[in-house]
């Protein structure tokens, strides 16, 4: 019941105050239910003293246009939830940080666009951002033409691992995203395909291996639906990270990547 407050609570320590100052409220710009997630972004504002602002995103509304093929139902959906966080930015409600989705970041960015104004200006300074579209020419793409001079950190993570938090993007090193697990609250291997129980070496592609230890619940070795690249590690984090994060191949056919 206490695990998604203590996940965000750590992952609360990572942020930089410079763009995610205490005591300003949020915005929460993604899928809401039926996961933690919306109660995740909710308790990390209020942790950092603010409040949080929540557009309803229904992620199973989204799979079922998918699945029947109602695109422009879609379009009109992801419009609508645009529209709703837009009202949210323009009330005068001091929302300085936001978690959201990198297709939903785009499509506010562009939204904005439309106003006339950006990102920045609409007053947000720190963003925080997870999904598997994170590549490198998103993130620069991001970086140089949504963002305006706002930061943001893609984070990894789900139900079990927490947060995954990333070392900082920089041009420098081609805008490559390394995750590093929250240690040792949980830890990751990269792991070979065909062997679960051989670690890649580093740069080599394996699938998410997974082990958590909290006070309730021990899961050791759980093989994720992800795989990626093995990373060295970090000044911040002196353990194995993971890039290029991913849907495991045998998995990504099934994989529904929609709006959100």
């Amino acid at each position: 019941m206490r695990d998604f407050r203590t996940d965000y609570e750590q992952f609360s320590d990572t942020l930089p105050e410079e763009f995610f100052p205490r005591g300003a409220n949020w915005l929460m710009l993604g899928p809401s239910g039926p996961r933690r997630l919306r109660l995740s972004i909710e308790h990390l504002a209020q942790h950092r003293g603010g409040i949080c602002f929540c557009v309803d995103l229904d992620p199973r509304w989204v799979i079922k246009l998918i699945q029947k093929g109602w695109m422009e139902h879609l379009e009109a959906y992801k419009q609508h939830c645009i529209d709703q966080a837009i009202t949210i930015l323009e009330a005068g409600h001091d929302v300085k940080c936001m978690f959201t989705t990198p297709k939903l970041l785009e499509a506010l960015a562009l939204g904005l666009e439309k106003r006339g104004t950006t990102i920045r200006k609409a007053g947000i300074t720190g963003i925080f951002s997870g999904g598997t579209e994170f590549t490198p020419q998103w993130t620069r793409f991001a970086v140089e033409e949504l963002l305006d001079g706002a930061y943001m950190t893609p984070t990894y993570g789900n139900t079990l691992m927490g947060l995954a938090a990333s070392r900082p993007v920089v041009p420098a090193d081609g805008y490559t995203i390394a995750y590093y697990a929250p240690q040792p609250r949980a830890v990751i291997e990269v792991v070979d395909f065909d062997d679960t129980d051989a670690v890649v070496p580093y740069g080599g592609t394996g699938r998410v291996k997974l082990t958590t230890l909290t006070k309730e619940t021990f899961v050791p070795g759980f093989l994720e639906r992800d795989e990626g690249e093995r990373e060295l590690p970090y000044a911040k984090y002196p353990w194995d990270g993971i890039s290029g994060v991913r849907p495991f191949r045998e998995l990504a056919a099934s994989t529904t990547v929609g709006v959100y």
